[in-house]
């Protein structure tokens, strides 16, 4: 932000457009909500009030930690990391270093397990392998009053997350995180398993954005070579610990349902649904046992 201009206080209005023109200005493509998002962070005062009031001034020590924000924007790191958390299905969940910055198209999979339970009766419990912030399995809970989850993660710090968030949303009597490599150890069955594991191939990691790529961890994005190494065991692991009424959901990349759905018959399940994302992509595989 450019307050040299403007000593001492800013009003409010002016600091926004100086924000819009720095940010369109280096082509980021959500400007406005950007701005907004870090202006009310910074001053503790709600986007709406923001705009609503575009004289009311803004002074230090929010204006320093505004322009602190907005150095840091600049330089490509997402807003969500910048704040330290996300909303993801009308809930917010913090982030740290260890976890995949929750994406809208993963509402897909929460979507597509409600319509799967208005139709055939709510599970009592949920497996989500390779929780991350837990806001798969955090969303679900919060949909379904009855049911209890299990959280497990490789990272002890996305674990650390994943139970924060928990806590914040009042549901940790209902949930337990542990660390851990997909399912093993566990031994119980679960009416529901739901995964978003890392799918990107590696050699497209170097394509990604810059937000993604240098903030998000690599763990949660590189699916090896082909992008299905962790389906691989999230099948093997789907078809030992799903209950024999239970279903599965698990998230996809672009263009990987038929090798997916492949990978999931090779060890015996059933492929009962595919679920696509509000831009028409499949993306999200259901799987039962096989008869």
């Amino acid at each position: 932000m450019s307050a040299d201009g403007h000593p001492g206080a800013v009003p409010r209005g002016v600091v926004y457009r100086d924000l819009l023109d720095q940010f369109r200005a280096a082509d980021i493509p959500s400007a406005e909500l950007d701005a907004r998002l870090l202006m009310a962070a910074a001053t503790q005062v709600d986007e709406v009030a923001l705009i609503a009031d575009p004289d009311q001034l803004i002074a230090d020590p929010s204006l320093e930690l505004l322009k602190a924000y907005v150095d840091r924007r600049l330089s490509g790191e997402p807003v969500s990391r910048i704040l330290g958390h996300r909303e993801f299905w009308g809930l917010t969940f913090s982030l740290n270093g260890a976890t995949l910055d929750p994406r809208p198209d993963s509402e897909t999979l929460v979507e597509a397990v409600l319509d799967h339970v208005t139709a055939r009766g709510a599970p009592s419990s949920i497996l989500d392998l390779g929780t991350g912030t837990g806001c798969l399995l955090l969303a679900l809970l919060s949909e379904l009053p009855n049911a209890r989850g299990r959280g497990i993660d490789c990272a002890p710090e996305a674990v650390e997350a994943a139970t924060h968030n928990a806590e914040q949303l009042g549901l940790a009597d209902r949930v337990t995180f542990s660390i851990g490599n997909w399912g093993a150890g566990l031994d119980r069955p679960f009416d529901l398993i739901v995964s978003n594991p890392p799918y990107i191939p590696s050699a497209d990691i170097a394509g990604l954005s810059q937000e993604v790529r240098e903030h998000d961890p690599m763990t949660a994005l590189d699916g090896g070579d082909d992008g299905l190494t962790a389906y691989q065991e999230i099948a093997r692991e789907t078809q030992r610990l799903l209950a024999p009424a239970g279903v599965a959901f698990w998230e996809l990349g672009i263009g990987q349902s038929d090798d997916v759905s492949g990978i999931a018959a090779g060890v015996g399940l059933e492929v009962c649904g595919l679920h696509s994302d509000l831009a028409g992509i499949p993306r999200v595989l259901k799987v039962k046992r096989g008869m």
